[in-house]
């Protein structure tokens, strides 16, 4: 007999298809907040070049009090994505987070990518950003975010073993749904790069440099097209955005633009990604096993 609340082996929806009573789809704003440890991970002689660390400063001194504003004047509650690095350095930052009532999720300890990484090094990253979320907000986290979306295909286990309640890394749906763990499971509430405002944005000379930095304009287009039809799907919209990037002034109006048409359809249930993943695991799925493609099946075959 499966408890009420876990995931059922029997049962036969792979995906969260019901949301609450009155709404056809779900939507969350989601940050990273980075900081400076984006950079460092990636450059450690970043820590010498000022104007580099007073762009990635820009986010938890300046874009986040603009964007708990924001959020304010929406009736909305996100999720801030933290690496443990950027807790310790900006502890009243993250306490001011958490106490406007958003969810302060997992992000890494200084947003350390995992491809390449051994099990040990990634249990590391896990209980060090554990540790300094716990410590800084009082409260441990139940969500996690891979810094750059990379997970391994061990990972899920290791956050399950840790307690974790879900993920949101994978790209391969637009519903949540139960990702086999080990013995069990986590809730997986998929992202793609084209909800993402660092493709929109992100230059940093020397660090990333990816290519021209789109217009505020854009960006909202792109965005309420996807809104909309992700509302027409009833699936779950799920916005990730950087403070050090959309805390500007333009940006941070056009993602309000967004926010309110998300709350203004008022079909749309807009709330944390917490609530998605606990709203996912009482609907009790089939757990999803990932299709990992076997070593060595790519090889070529000789011709014959």
């Amino acid at each position: 007999m499966t408890e009420p609340g876990t995931p059922d082996s029997g049962a036969t929806d792979e995906f969260c298809t019901e949301w609450p009573e009155g709404y056809r789809a779900a939507a969350c704003f989601t940050f990273d907040l980075d900081a400076e440890a984006v950079a460092l991970v990636n450059d450690p002689a970043s820590a010498d070049r000022m104007s580099v660390m007073s762009h990635q400063s820009y986010g938890p001194l300046t874009g986040v009090p603009r964007l708990l504003r924001l959020l304010d004047s929406h009736g909305i509650k996100a999720t801030f994505f933290v690496p443990g690095f950027t807790a310790h350095r900006y502890p009243d930052v993250i306490r001011a987070i958490a106490g406007a009532g958003h969810e302060v999720a997992h992000h890494g300890y200084l947003h350390e990518p995992l491809t390449g990484a051994d099990e040990a090094a990634e249990t590391e990253y896990l209980e060090r950003g554990l540790a300094a979320l716990t410590e800084v907000t009082g409260v441990r986290p139940v969500g996690y975010r891979a810094p750059m979306w990379e997970l391994n295909y061990r990972s899920p286990g290791l956050l399950r073993d840790r307690g974790f309640l879900y993920d949101s890394s994978l790209m391969d749906a637009d519903l949540p749904y139960e990702l086999a763990a080990g013995s069990g499971s986590i809730v997986e509430i998929p992202i793609y790069w084209g909800l993402d405002d660092w493709e929109q944005y992100c230059y940093v000379p020397g660090l990333y440099e990816t290519g021209v930095i789109q217009s505020p304009a854009r960006a909202r287009e792109m965005w309420s097209l996807e809104l909309a039809a992700m509302r027409a799907e009833g699936g779950c919209f799920v916005l990730t955005s950087h403070p050090f990037l959309s805390g500007r002034p333009a940006r941070a109006a056009a993602l309000g633009e967004i926010m309110a048409e998300a709350v203004g359809a008022g079909d749309v249930w807009v709330t944390t990604m917490a609530e998605v993943a606990a709203h996912t695991r009482r609907q009790r799925l089939r757990p999803r096993a990932p299709r990992r493609i076997p070593p060595g099946s790519t090889s070529s075959s000789p011709s014959k």
